[in-house]
């Protein structure tokens, strides 16, 4: 039986107090005034539940501060910047391999070829779809193409420009053709069924990105299959059955390593794993022995 919501709104005064009360240092409730402002206290709340020494009375272990749990805060925050920048660029990729290998195997409109697609149904929902996205864009180069040449939308090169990452994880998982399927996987080094979860969980991670929300330890409903044998070796180095942020980490890892081999993204990582306490990654799924795992190893030595 659901509860009548009869709490009351609280003042950011009132809301220093309670945590103060709680046991959390507050050095200066001012500035934490000034914090509250521009944090909402809910959202922070998110983020202290790894200190309370209990949580049926919200009490906080002995010298938590509000240092702490900003430090968390703000480490979520860069994180997510650091996937967006990563996830920009794997989307680019796909978006690019997509319409390459569609437009070679089929022909330059294969996104009007209802022939490839699994599921009819499916299909006509991302036609409707990309044709949304394509009438709302306001690209000059889309402009340019719709009032110049006659066809009901442009070239695949061209619509998959405006496509966001979850309309092309869905067009490419109602792709039937495997051969095509396989082109793109390829490039990856992976097989199809294995790039079409990553990609649908990709987009997931890059949605709770976009949105603000929180990553570190964020159980993700969509998470993405184990690898058989493709990529060689990279299965024991994810962490199986974990929903955590950990193996999103890993498959982000692999694709900046084939799209840019010399890429410093793994650098700027474990630059902001190192500066934050191990409990904070065993919340992420990080296994015991990361660290020692080729997909973290390379690049670092000389």
């Amino acid at each position: 039986m659901k509860l009548p919501f009869l709490k009351p709104a609280t003042t950011h005064a009132q809301q220093i107090a309670k945590l103060q009360q709680r046991g959390m240092v507050i050095s200066n409730p001012q500035a934490a005034e000034q914090l509250l402002q521009h944090i909402q206290y809910y959202r922070l709340g998110a983020y202290w539940l790894p200190f309370e020494s209990n949580h049926q009375t919200h009490t906080f272990n002995a010298g938590t501060t509000l240092e702490q749990v900003v430090n968390l805060y703000q480490f979520d925050r860069h994180l997510r910047l650091l996937l967006l920048d990563a996830i920009e660029r794997i989307e680019v990729s796909i978006k690019s391999q997509w319409a390459y290998q569609l437009a070679h195997h089929h022909n330059p409109h294969a996104h009007l070829d209802a022939s490839i697609a699994s599921s009819q149904s499916f299909y006509q929902k991302n036609l409707d779809k990309l044709t949304e996205e394509v009438e709302r864009s306001d690209e000059t180069f889309m402009t340019h193409l719709l009032n110049t040449y006659q066809e009901p939308l442009p070239a695949i090169w061209a619509v998959c420009e405006v496509m966001s990452l979850g309309l092309l994880s869905r067009w490419y998982n109602n792709l039937k053709p495997l051969k095509t399927r396989n082109a793109i996987a390829s490039l990856y080094l992976l097989d199809e069924e294995i790039m079409q979860s990553w990609l649908h969980h990709l987009s997931h991670v890059r949605n709770s990105c976009a949105h603000h929300s929180r990553l570190w330890n964020r159980e993700f409903t969509i998470t993405p299959k184990m690898p058989k044998n493709k990529p060689y070796g990279l299965k024991t180095q994810l962490n199986r059955g974990s929903r955590h942020i950990y193996n999103s980490l890993v498959i982000v890892l692999h694709f900046m390593d084939v799209i840019e081999p010399q890429n410093h993204w793994r650098k700027r990582l474990l630059d902001l794993l190192s500066q934050h306490p191990k409990i904070f990654l065993q919340n992420m799924g990080f296994p015991a022995q990361w660290q020692q795992f080729d997909i973290w190893q390379k690049g670092q030595n000389p």
